[in-house]
């Protein structure tokens, strides 16, 4: 408490807290490694304090700062100078929950978020903010190919594992000519804020430098519910006009997208395999 307490004095001293009355509730972090509290005034949250690694801070801060004027990411308030810990606006609503349709929600991500990211120079090196860069895109793909492979193990027959594996080289090619964009890295349905059945918020950026397109697909394979192609050609109808993507480059990413989320579904939200695993028999017939 001796920490919060010193959080509190320097957000008093900076004028952030109205003389209100103080309240502060630890949140669920669920899969943030960091400790997050609400920050109550006059029994209202206010704002979020996130108290975390200094390498995870400082790349959280410097993403909500570069995309400041996108509306579904929360405002910087503080951002303590040895970057210990940050403050920022909190958003009302819930995450996983009461999201409305997929269609719905996807589309706002399009407009309000996805085609808003910032390209970054040619030298940037792939990957991770935080993370071991990465000379090529592939490589990180690879990477990820073969974690999700030893999560996965004899949930898939090995048939599946060596087509996505050819899958992973035959996208190579279009990795080769990719722009590389500041995005977010972690757009799933748990760092999603939805209110009334719709999305207001996207919070935990874990920033990466990448493909527009995998912050695409990472959300629409973000949950199994309408992880189908009636629901993803109107999206992609939407998204083309701010990518050279084709409808095959597109399949291939979330035939690849959708494989490594069942490897994370198998660890992290078990209750959810049986539909992941539904969903991949559908989507295995366009495996070539």
């Amino acid at each position: 408490m001796e920490e919060n307490d010193k959080i509190i004095d320097v957000l008093e001293s900076k004028g952030l807290l109205w003389n209100a009355e103080i309240e502060l509730k630890r949140m669920n972090s669920g899969t943030t490694s960091g400790v997050l509290y609400t920050l109550l005034l006059d029994k209202n949250p206010a704002y979020v304090i996130k108290i975390d690694d200094p390498k995870i801070i400082n790349s959280t801060k410097d993403f909500l700062l570069a995309y400041k004027e996108i509306s579904v990411l929360p405002d910087v308030i503080y951002a303590d100078q040895n970057d210990n810990y940050i403050v920022y606006t909190y958003i009302p609503g819930e995450t996983h929950n009461n999201r409305g349709s997929k269609l719905e929600w996807m589309t706002l991500l399009i407009q309000e978020l996805f085609t808003k990211y910032n390209k970054v120079e040619n030298d940037t090196s792939w990957g991770r903010v935080n993370g071991i860069h990465r000379s090529t895109w592939s490589d990180f793909n690879n990477i990820s190919f073969q974690l999700a492979q030893e999560c996965i193990g004899n949930h898939l027959p090995n048939e599946d594992h060596r087509r996505v594996k050819e899958l992973v080289e035959k996208l190579r090619d279009y990795h080769d000519k990719e722009e590389k964009y500041y995005l977010h890295g972690d757009t799933g349905i748990h760092n999603f804020v939805y209110y009334s059945n719709k999305l207001v918020g996207v919070i935990d950026p874990s920033p990466l430098i990448g493909p527009r397109i995998y912050d695409f697909t990472y959300a629409f394979c973000s949950s199994p519910d309408s992880l189908n192609i009636e629901t993803l050609l109107p999206l992609f109808a939407l998204w083309k006009e701010n990518t050279p993507c084709t409808v095959e480059h597109l399949i291939g990413e979330v035939i690849f997208q959708l494989y490594t989320r069942i490897g994370t579904c198998i660890k992290v939200h078990p209750q959810d395999f049986s539909s992941y695993m539904k969903v991949w028999s559908e989507w295995r017939e366009y495996l070539s």
